[in-house]
């Protein structure tokens, strides 16, 4: 399975750590690519970006917001 950054497990991972909903997609050449959609996506690579998704544990710490 491909982690390398922008691939289906990493943007998976990426979503979790960051709070975000499962959203397939990924990004063929990193970051600086055009983003490939989930209606484009194989079911391979569909299920390498839920994977990334439920094996993230950790969580991005925000800190406290305080609106004073």
């Amino acid at each position: 399975m491909d982690k390398r950054q922008g691939s289906p497990y990493d943007r998976g991972a990426s979503d979790a750590y960051y709070y975000r909903e499962p959203d397939p997609h990924y990004y063929k050449l990193g970051r600086a690519s055009k983003r490939v959609e989930k209606k484009d996506m194989s079911d391979e690579q569909r299920a390498e970006y839920l994977l990334g998704h439920y094996e993230e544990t950790d969580r991005k710490d925000f800190g406290e917001f305080n609106d004073e």
